[in-house]
């Protein structure tokens, strides 16, 4: 036999072991039967500490969780089966319901101008400032005038020459018309002075056109707006050469007022549209940010396009704005919320108040009286933002549920604002109530049940009715 040391020194020795100088000389069964019980314990000694150990973590941990009757004596919500359930409430009232279009637009504005130069040369002066608003005629460059005005001034040279030729041939004709009338001359020579007098009516002409092109292309050398509007950044610097025509702009000018916005239907909502642009009517048009919060600009419909794009089955139209404040930036897109129709002598109620379920929507209508509610099925009309028209199911004044109907069910007792909360004994003593009636049906178990709602309101006569029953259902 192994007669080494065992391999768990709590463990009794076996009787052939003997212990060491200097160890305990007490007999083997004295010793075991001090640590013997722990030879039947898995792990010994480590067992039972961990046990122990878990013992007293598991009794703190209860001693200091929670108590669920306490919570439910404090907390409203737990006064018994049949409490009442805080809501909040709002009447079905009569009112106008606005039939709107929400659709996304473009900010395009009404002109909006490239400015090239209409001739060449050097640019020498810039008469604006990058964002700056101009008017029509106002100059916005200069270029280097010289070479055009010396081109008017020959032209109108050549314009007063031929002038003073042709003044001397109409005078050589009106004496050559005299003397053909006497018979000095012959009448070919008359003929001839008359055909050099229109030649020269004809030179004249176009010399009078010299000097009118001549100052056409004068007047380009100040290159002028010719719309209102804002002006961008500067495509070219001072002292560069321009040439007429040229692909890069030296500015572009943007009308801002007035601004439209041109944005896209649905082609079924055309013919409702155009009922009512046909009868007079002015449809308003509300431009509103990205989220649909704010609202930017307002202003009104101002044309539809004569075609439908088959491709979208939208139609394009366009919506005219003030932009008085510059509200409104070019290419911007905006939401346009087009106010079609109004529906009068609506009922109304709020959106938060419809329900939905398998058998449709619905709403909670609420008793006043007794303080509870009942379910209502609804159909429903036109919605007007946070607000939605009822085509039947309600009647104006009828109160309904819009805060807390997740929590509800037909004929569910309520809390209308206001009102204080019921104490919680009285709560208490109605679950208490109720559960021993179902106790008496359910036998045993009921009673059970019914000595507990006796426990939560003790001396309550309907909790005593409810044992008595329990007991006899038992």
């Amino acid at each position: 036999m192994d007669q080494r040391t065992p391999k768990n020194p709590f463990d009794t020795p076996p009787p052939s072991w003997s212990p060491q100088r200097g160890a305990d000389q007490r007999t083997p069964g004295a010793q075991g039967g001090a640590r013997g019980f722990t030879r039947f314990i898995p792990g010994g000694m480590k067992t039972v500490v961990v046990g122990l150990a878990a013992l007293v973590v598991a009794g703190l941990v209860y001693e200091i969780r929670p108590s669920t009757t306490a919570t439910a004596r404090r907390n409203p919500f737990f006064n018994g089966a049949n409490a009442p359930m805080p809501v909040g409430v709002a009447k079905a009232t009569l009112g106008d319901v606005d039939i709107n279009l929400d659709e996304l637009g473009t900010v395009t504005p009404l002109a909006t101008v490239s400015v090239r130069p209409q001739v060449g040369g050097y640019l020498v002066k810039i008469n604006f400032t990058e964002g700056q608003v101009v008017h029509a005629g106002d100059t916005l460059a200069e270029i280097d005038p010289r070479p055009y005005q010396a081109t008017l001034d020959q032209a109108q040279g050549n314009l007063a020459r031929d002038q003073a030729q042709l003044a001397n041939a109409q005078l050589d004709l009106k004496r050559y018309e005299t003397l053909v009338a006497q018979n000095s001359i012959a009448e070919q020579q008359l003929d001839t002075q008359k055909a050099l007098v229109g030649q020269l009516e004809g030179t004249i002409k176009t010399d009078q056109a010299s000097v009118e092109a001549a100052n056409v292309n004068l007047n380009y050398t100040n290159v002028k707006s010719p719309v209102t509007g804002r002006v961008g950044l500067r495509q070219v610097d001072l002292g560069n050469l321009v040439t007429a025509g040229q692909a890069t702009p030296l500015v572009v000018v943007t009308q801002m007022q007035p601004m439209s916005v041109v944005f896209t239907v649905p082609e079924d909502n055309i013919g409702q549209i155009m009922g009512r642009v046909q009868g007079g009517a002015k449809l308003t048009a509300d431009a509103y940010d990205r989220a649909q919060v704010t609202k930017i600009a307002a202003g009104a419909l101002a044309t539809v396009d004569n075609v439908i794009d088959p491709t979208t089955g939208t139609v394009k139209l366009r919506a005219m704005f003030d932009n008085s404040k510059e509200e409104l930036f070019p290419d911007q897109f905006v939401n346009i919320r087009l106010q079609v129709d109004t529906l009068h002598n609506q009922i109304v109620v709020p959106t938060a108040a419809i329900g939905r379920g398998a058998q449709g929507t619905f709403v909670y209508l609420v008793d006043t009286q007794a303080h509870s509610v009942s379910m209502q099925p609804v159909k429903l009309g036109q919605t007007d933002g946070d607000h939605v028209a009822i085509a039947s199911g309600l009647k104006a004044g009828d109160t309904i549920v819009v805060d807390g109907a997740d929590r509800l069910r037909d004929g569910a007792r309520v809390l209308l604002p206001g009102e204080a909360l019921p104490p919680p004994g009285v709560a208490n003593q109605q679950g208490g109530d109720q559960v021993g009636r179902r106790g008496g049906r359910r036998g045993a178990g009921g009673g059970r049940a019914g000595r507990g709602g006796g426990q939560q309101q003790q001396g309550a006569p309907q909790a005593g009715s409810g044992q008595g029953q329990a007991a006899n259902g038992g």
